[in-house]
C-alpha cells in the first residue's frame, strides 16, 4: 500500500550519490535503489568493488575508489550505505568531511562494540568471508571513528531487523544526527518503500539547509518518534 507514495516524493537537484552494499552483497543488491535515485534526478554511483567481504584490503580499495569519485565528480557527494556499507560510509564521512554532503545508513551496526550484537550465523560467516578472527573483528569495531560524522547523518533502523540488534544502528548524540525507525527486515532495507521515502526526503534538502526528518501528519502514524540509543549495545 505504501509503494504509490513514492510518486509524490520530492525530486533531487542532480547531485552525486554513492551507494555502498551490505556484507556479502555487491552492486546488484543496490540496483533498485539506484534506479529510484536516477528517476528522482540524482546521479547514483555503484561502489564497483564486487562483493563486500569486510576485509581490510577491501576497505583500502574503497578509499581509492572514493578518491577517484571525488576527482571525477565536483561538489559534495551523498553516501548511502546498507548494513556494513553504512559503517564504511561513516568512515568516509569522517575522513572526507569537506566533500561529503550527508550520510544515510540502512540497518548499519556502527554503534556495535562486539560481534555478539550480530546474529551468530552472520558473525561466523563474517569471520569466514573476511578472513578475520573474532579478536580481529573486535579490534576493527573499536578502530572505527567514534561519534557521529561531522556531516548530516540519518540512521534508518528497524526493531524487526533480524540480523543486527537495532540499538547498534542508532546514533546517540550529534547536532546533525538523527534516527528514523521503520518496520521491515534487515536485508529488505534497500527495497522497503518506507525506507525509499525517507531517502528521497533526506536527499532533497538544499545544501547547507539540513533539518531533522519531519514526522507530522500521517507520518506520525508510520514513523515512530525515535528512542535514544542505549549506551550498552552488547545485549540483544
Amino acid at each position: 500500500y505504501s509503494w504509490p507514495w513514492l510518486a509524490s516524493v520530492p525530486k533531487g537537484d542532480g547531485h552525486t550519490v554513492m551507494v555502498l552494499p551490505g556484507f556479502t552483497a555487491g552492486d546488484q543488491s543496490t540496483l533498485l535503489l539506484r534506479r529510484v535515485l536516477k528517476r528522482l534526478n540524482y546521479n547514483p554511483l555503484p561502489w564497483e568493488l564486487g562483493q563486500n567481504t569486510g576485509s581490510v584490503e577491501l576497505q583500502d580499495r574503497l578509499h581509492d575508489r572514493f578518491t577517484a569519485v571525488l576527482a571525477e565528480y565536483p561538489g559534495k557527494i551523498s553516501l548511502i550505505g546498507q548494513s556494513l556499507g553504512g559503517v564504511f560510509a561513516r568512515v568516509l564521512a569522517h575522513e572526507y568531511s569537506d566533500r561529503v554532503r550527508q550520510v544515510i545508513t540502512l540497518g548499519s551496526p556502527f554503534a556495535s562494540s562486539s560481534p555478539d550484537t550480530v546474529n551468530s550465523v552472520v558473525s561466523r560467516l563474517f569471520q569466514t568471508v573476511s578472513g578475520m578472527t573474532r579478536e580481529e573483528m573486535q579490534d576493527q569495531m573499536t578502530d572505527f571513528p567514534a561519534g557521529a560524522p561531522p556531516v548530516p547523518s540519518s540512521a534508518v533502523y528497524s526493531r524487526t531487523d533480524g540480523v543486527v540488534h537495532w540499538r547498534t544502528c542508532v546514533e546517540n548524540g550529534g547536532e546533525q544526527a538523527e534516527n528514523i525507525e521503520v518496520v521491515g527486515s534487515h536485508s529488505g532495507m534497500g527495497f522497503n518503500p518506507l525506507v525509499l521515502n525517507v531517502i528521497a526526503d533526506r536527499l532533497s534538502q538544499p545544501l547547507g539547509a539540513w533539518r531533522p526528518f519531519e514526522r507530522s501528519g500521517c507520518r506520525s502514524l508510520i514513523y515512530p518518534a525515535p528512542e535514544p540509543a542505549d549506551q550498552s549495545t552488547n545485549g540483544h
